[in-house]
């Protein structure tokens, strides 16, 4: 199944894509319950927006295998998590802004977690049952702020400025989370093409491990790391992160205005 968050004219729905060309609204969120109703929106009345309106974001560092030796690092013992602020998320073709103090901006194609039912101390084995979904997610880095943050052992305002988590297109259901392919392009180029069959700590384990302390809630989202070639990109660029089976995620990059 294929939900979207979207908005026609002024207002807001989720629905569930029906034909290539038609959405069937849902009632009320889709996290916990799924209920169809009978009004039907045409795509070209549809602007796709952000699938979860201010998710608390959940992110996971080093966790694919090949990225980790690129940057030199070594292997994870457990998962690198840190959290970014819910005015980091935007939606498909919003501007992924170039803060002031931006030096070097990269992209990270990422496969996110849309969690629907919520809950605490999940084992690995009842994942499945909180999961609502995936989405792709771009993990936008402000380096030359993130790698002295690093150092002195916090991660927060080089990965925190408001756009630098693109979600989108769309929610995807019932997807082989552990073979999927994903794929960054710049301005149509291929920088970053992996599989998810090279994360360190798979989505099962990923979901498990952060409702061990945190209860998760729904419309939560987990970003699971990016793979190896992470470059960067300046004001102009257009970045696409897609992942198979489920779309692709464009976002222009704007310089702040001053």
């Amino acid at each position: 199944m294929i939900i979207g968050r979207y908005a026609v004219g002024a207002d807001i729905h989720y629905g569930q894509k029906i034909s290539s060309a038609q959405w069937r609204r849902l009632k009320g969120l889709p996290f916990e319950q799924i209920v169809p109703t009978d009004q039907i929106d045409d795509d070209a009345q549809v602007r796709l927006l952000c699938p979860v309106e201010r998710p608390r974001i959940f992110g996971v560092g080093f966790n694919y295998a090949a990225h980790a030796k690129e940057t030199g690092h070594p292997l994870p013992e457990r998962p690198a998590t840190f959290m970014k602020p819910d005015s980091a998320a935007i939606g498909p073709e919003q501007a992924i802004i170039y803060p002031h103090e931006g030096q070097r901006l990269d992209f990270e194609c990422e496969l996110a977690v849309v969690i629907g039912k919520g809950g605490r101390r999940i084992a690995a084995a009842d994942v499945e049952q909180h999961i609502l979904g995936f989405t792709c997610a771009n993990d936008v880095s402000e380096r030359s702020i993130q790698f002295p943050e690093m150092e002195a052992g916090c991660l927060l305002i080089g990965k925190g400025f408001d756009t630098f988590c693109p979600l989108g297109p769309v929610i995807a259901t019932g997807l082989n989370h552990r073979n999927l392919a994903i794929q960054t392009r710049l301005n149509g180029q291929v920088r970053q093409s992996s599989n998810t069959g090279d994360l360190v700590f798979d989505v099962a384990y990923l979901v498990s491990y952060l409702s061990q302390a945190i209860t998760l809630r729904p419309g939560d989202v987990i970003i699971t790391g990016t793979p190896q070639g992470v470059g960067p990109m300046v004001p102009g660029d257009v970045v696409e992160i897609e992942i198979e089976d489920i779309g692709v995620l464009r976002n222009p990059v704007v310089a702040e205005p001053r």
